[in-house]
């Protein structure tokens, strides 16, 4: 269990804070993922004061979200290329309560593995009527559901002849950007996991396990679209895998 401290803002604010599962979440320097050794920390993190309004906004509520932001099938003219799904879950917090009305965004390549995003450059078709980016509100329950369409695998340079698993990117946020949270899921018996030092990286091989999606039946829809199951915890022993830091693309 991931045991909380207690520390004091220059604005005298009480903020809590939490000892970091070094075995379940992803050191900043990792060897195997090759972009860490230039980015990561060289010098000893500073803590920023937080003041009133860093600790309780902006709010991130029901405004934020678009009509068709779940539905990343039906933000273009046409229909998107590739297998459809249902990706689905509910956002928890340590004793297993659901957490209602938080943002969660998600983001992806698309089925051929491409990002629209200026700096991919792997020569994978784009897709005008996929965009790879959406965003919903738990329900009161912490349910979260988004229609989409499988992203591919796509190669990215860390070692010879390296590929990415396919995976979604998620984005977590309480009352304010600093309570901000990021993990990646992956699908069941993919067989790049392996190979791929960014999955590796986190050591605990049942953290790894809580990244992978499980296929579901229940959400899947007869004739469209294969439904996926994944629960994001959000501390304690079943907690999922955050990243200290955003990543890019990859």
């Amino acid at each position: 269990m991931t045991q909380s401290t207690q520390s004091r803002s220059e604005s005298g604010l009480i903020l809590p804070s939490y000892r970091r599962d070094v075995g379940s979440h992803p050191p900043l320097d990792f060897a195997g993922y090759g972009s860490t050794a230039l980015r990561h920390p060289k010098q000893p993190l500073q803590l920023l004061p937080h003041y009133l309004t860093e600790v309780t906004g902006p709010l991130l509520g029901h405004d934020r979200v678009g009509e068709t932001d779940h539905d990343l099938t039906v933000q273009h003219d046409g229909e998107p290329l590739g297998e459809r799904i249902v990706v689905s879950g509910r956002v928890l917090d340590s004793g297993g309560h659901p957490v209602p009305n938080t943002l969660v965004e998600l983001w992806q390549a698309n089925a051929a593995g491409r990002y629209r995003h200026s700096g991919d450059r792997h020569p994978a078709p784009l897709d005008p009527n996929f965009s790879g980016v959406g965003r919903c509100m738990t329900d009161g329950d912490g349910n979260y559901r988004f229609v989409t369409i499988k992203p591919g695998a796509y190669p990215w340079r860390n070692h010879d002849n390296a590929w990415r698993p396919a995976h979604l990117h998620f984005s977590l946020f309480g009352q304010a950007f600093t309570q901000r949270l990021i993990t990646q899921m992956y699908f069941p018996g993919d067989p790049l996991f392996g190979q791929d030092p960014i999955f590796n990286s986190v050591r605990d091989p049942k953290a790894r396990d809580r990244m992978i999606s499980r296929f579901d039946l229940e959400t899947t829809v007869p004739e469209w679209a294969l439904g996926y199951r994944f629960d994001i915890v959000l501390r304690g022993t079943e907690a999922s895998v955050f990243e200290d830091e955003e990543e890019d693309d990859d």
